[in-house]
């Protein structure tokens, strides 16, 4: 078994952004990504999570390379930070297995 470091984004996010940022994600080289909802509370105030509800968040998660892991965040800082509720935050993860994931 082979075992790799790799980076994980997690992104917590409003709803609204979802498919806006599933085009940016792969765009910045991200092979593939887990998309939940998710709720919770923060600086933002409290969220249900119910889906339908357009006060609902997501939490996007993505393991890749750390240059499109540097990528994505500074993406998300650049064009979200302002104006969105939203938190990203990398981790070192190990992946098992012969997982052929490229770049991303």
């Amino acid at each position: 078994m082979n075992i790799v470091t790799k980076k994980l984004v997690t992104i917590v996010t409003e709803s609204a952004l979802e498919q806006k940022l599933k085009r940016e994600i792969e765009r910045l080289g991200a092979k593939g990504y887990t998309i939940v909802n998710a709720r919770g509370s923060g600086h933002q105030g409290s969220r249900e999570g119910n889906w339908g509800d357009a006060s609902t968040n997501i939490r996007i998660e993505i393991v890749c390379s750390d240059a499109v892991a540097l990528a994505i965040a500074e993406h998300c800082d650049q064009h979200y930070a302002e104006d969105f509720a939203m938190i990203v935050y990398l981790s070192d993860v190990q992946v098992a297995g012969d997982h052929d994931q490229g770049e991303g």
